[in-house]
């Protein structure tokens, strides 16, 4: 199957959603680090890809939609940026091949010859006709995704819908199934499935003549867009990880001046880009709440190495590493991640912290939020206004933010730095505050 790369794509949407449109061509391109042109091409197909999706829609509401792109995303309950991983990913023969070969195997199972001669009967004359290896990686590929199942027996082997789920499920269960997938994937990571399967039990439940209204329970505010498009690299280091394979990108760090460069082939065009070529072993992913970041932890020449997934284009799996090996550098990583709050290797540090009880708030929704969100810290001490919470980490950085979200309710009590470094930082944000 010939998968296209939407690593540009990915980029183009979230610098979208960044500037929110305050950037021109020019300065989107060149922060992009991509042509005009190119831009320009690049906004034409993301809206060709809308328009394949909503072509119910009249003219008039179909270029608006578009538009929505640009200019109107925040007005959307649902994250409109997955348009993405709805949008086709297989060439136009492949997915017209798809369709006929889907829209068979739903009536009735079939052998591969058999979607064969109906591939061939029904296909466009302008498209090339499949071969029977075609349909066969075709069968194995659906297979592999879920989509259809073989049946039992003996050669030639029989393929249909794999659909027994929704077809033995009666409407009102089909609507409790549907409720509890729209409330998962919009609370829980990763989501991408979840939105997918979603959309699949709507259009079903839709063509059964369920009222639309009926599928409509829950309206979501979507906040975290890139959370969204970094699953796309998501699965396929999720791979790497459980085969032990290496994998090389083109990494652009956060602080880099552009966030995507072409993959050029052509050896006259060849141009340095201010990505860095990075090969490494992935280890674990690991998931940001506070900011909705995803970071890979791998080993490389230099060690334990971090990476947040945005900055992570050209992602190809590479050879496989010795099982000791890899699990010999799981366990590193494991011993020095113990104390991190997210993906810190630093020196432990011992921090304490007071928090003082809310006047007349019942129950106490202070600790109950230091107890939910403290993983492993504790609380050491308590009377009837305040408790002092206690724990080891590595290094301050990143559970300052934590600590400061909490605002007058908490004081750092240990280490000094740390509490030196909040009474500045309080005192940068009260003169901000001061009278003009």
């Amino acid at each position: 199957m010939a998968k296209e790369s939407f690593d540009k794509e990915i980029q183009f949407l979230r610098m979208l959603v960044l500037t929110s449109g305050a950037f021109s061509r020019q300065q989107f391109a060149e922060r992009l680090g991509i042509s005009v042109h190119t831009f320009d091409k690049t906004i034409r197909r993301l809206k060709e890809v809308v328009n394949s999706m909503h072509q119910h829609l009249q003219q008039e509401q179909s270029k608006e939609f578009s538009e929505t792109l640009r200019f109107s995303y925040y007005d959307s309950t649902d994250p409109l940026l997955l348009f993405l991983f709805r949008a086709k990913s297989v060439k136009e023969s492949e997915s017209q091949r798809m369709s006929l070969l889907l829209g068979a195997m739903n009536e009735q199972a079939l052998t591969a010859m058999e979607l064969l001669d109906l591939c061939c009967s029904s296909l466009s004359s302008d498209l090339a006709l499949p071969d029977e290896k075609t349909i066969r990686s075709d069968l194995k590929y659906l297979e592999a995704v879920g989509v259809i199942r073989r049946e039992p027996g003996p050669r030639p082997y029989r393929y249909r819908i794999h659909n027994d789920l929704v077809r033995s499920l009666s409407d009102e269960e089909l609507m409790d199934l549907y409720d509890f997938v729209d409330v998962m994937a919009n609370t829980q990571v990763p989501s991408v499935q979840g939105y997918l399967l979603r959309d699949g039990l709507k259009k079903h439940l839709l063509r059964n003549q369920v009222e639309q209204h009926a599928v409509e329970p829950f309206l979501y505010k979507y906040h975290y867009y890139s959370r969204i498009l970094d699953e796309a690299h998501l699965f396929t280091l999720l791979h790497a990880i459980r085969h032990r394979r290496k994998v090389r990108f083109l990494y652009f760090s956060p602080k880099s001046e552009k966030s995507y460069a072409s993959k050029n082939t052509n050896p006259l065009f060849e141009r340095d880009t201010e990505g860095k070529a990075e090969k490494t072993l992935p280890l674990k992913i690991v998931y940001d709440h506070q900011y909705g970041r995803w970071y890979l932890l791998s080993y490389g020449r230099e060690g334990i190495r971090k990476y947040r997934l945005e900055g992570m284009t050209q992602i190809e799996e590479d050879e496989p590493a010795a099982e000791d090996w890899f699990e010999e550098k799981q366990s590193e990583l494991a011993d020095k991640i113990r104390y991190s709050w997210l993906i810190d290797t630093g020196r432990p540090v011992t921090v304490r912290a007071r928090f003082y009880n809310p006047e007349g708030s019942e129950p106490n929704f202070v600790k109950d939020r230091v107890m939910l969100q403290g993983q492993w810290g504790q609380i050491v001490s308590e009377d009837h206004y305040s408790f002092i919470y206690e724990i080891t980490v590595n290094g301050t950085t990143e559970i300052k933010p934590w600590l400061r979200s909490f605002g007058s309710s908490c004081e750092i009590l240990e280490p000094i730095r740390l509490r030196q470094e909040m009474i500045a930082e309080w005192k940068e944000i009260q003169s901000y505050y001061e009278s003009v």
